[in-house]
């Protein structure tokens, strides 16, 4: 069958909603990030709620809530997929674009976890949304399935509806980068031979911050290197973006390009230089 996207609509459809979600991340009963009368009232208060159908059967939802007026923001709060439907999560995002800017939105945010590569791709790349903040630990402890028990860093991260990339992505064309290949580019943060996290000096406008292949996985064989891996991205992309660097890009080999690097900097040339202590919440996380 044809997977259709449609806002959600009655109780049914609405508990249908949050039993994915709650498929997707088993979250900690006693901490679910939204519920059905939460829902509910979100919806009856104008805010985004859609899902995506194959036939009947619920496989995808997404929602959202405005953000300050004078701003004219959507906040995407929660997005998620059943497994093996590929596609399904960017026809939500194109679907909520259109939702917005009928309704004179121009900018979506959301949070993502920057250590999960596959989301920061989809987000930077595929749909042209840029990250502007790092929020250490912004939800503390979630202790689902796919955040386990680590800090909850989190990039906020703003999609400018009318952006000329970001309208040349949804018509198709992603914004496709080779890390490595720009010139002038130096890393920041290096991936050793062993696959721990290793910040570098440097002193250039444009640097590159590497993230671990599939940190979901890491949090469950080596959550120890897990942690590194968010001591150092915290350590080394988080000062870069409150210097006021942006992200220009994102690498599908597990690269952030940031632009207009306040100069120099890097820590320790041998590790994170501090010893302390999956799809997820939101896609938004």
């Amino acid at each position: 069958m044809t997977t259709h996207i449609r806002e959600l609509h009655g109780r049914a459809e609405i508990d249908g909603a949050i039993g994915l979600f709650d498929s997707i991340w088993q979250f900690d009963p006693a901490n679910p990030p939204i519920t059905a009368e939460i829902l509910q009232a979100l919806m009856k208060a104008g805010g985004y709620a859609a899902g995506a159908f194959d036939g009947e059967r619920l496989i995808g939802a997404c929602v959202g809530f405005f953000g300050p007026p004078a701003e004219a923001e959507l906040y995407s709060y929660i997005a998620g997929v059943a497994p093996d439907h590929r596609g399904v999560g960017h026809a939500l995002k194109l679907h909520q674009r259109s939702w917005a800017l009928a309704r004179g939105v121009r900018s979506i945010a959301w949070t993502y976890d920057p250590l999960i590569s596959r989301n920061a791709y989809f987000n930077v790349a595929k749909l042209g949304a840029e990250p502007v903040e790092y929020l250490p630990n912004f939800y503390g402890s979630m202790n689902d399935a796919i955040n386990g028990s680590d800090d909850s860093d989190r990039l906020l991260i703003r999609w400018d509806l009318r952006a000329p990339h970001v309208e040349a992505a949804a018509a198709g064309t992603p914004r496709i980068v080779d890390a490595l290949a720009i010139p002038g580019a130096v890393i920041a943060l290096d991936r050793s031979e062993d696959g721990l996290p290793m910040a570098t000096k440097y002193s250039a406008e444009t640097v590159l911050v590497a993230v671990p292949p599939d940190v979901e996985s890491l949090r469950g064989t080596d959550p120890d290197a897990a942690k590194a891996w968010r001591l150092a991205v915290r350590d080394v992309l988080g000062p870069l973006l409150g210097g006021g660097a942006r992200v220009t890009g994102f690498d599908r080999n597990g690269w952030y390009v940031v632009s207009g690097s306040p100069g120099t900097g890097g820590e320790d040339p041998h590790g994170t230089g501090r010893d302390e202590e999956r799809a997820s919440r939101d896609t938004e996380a």
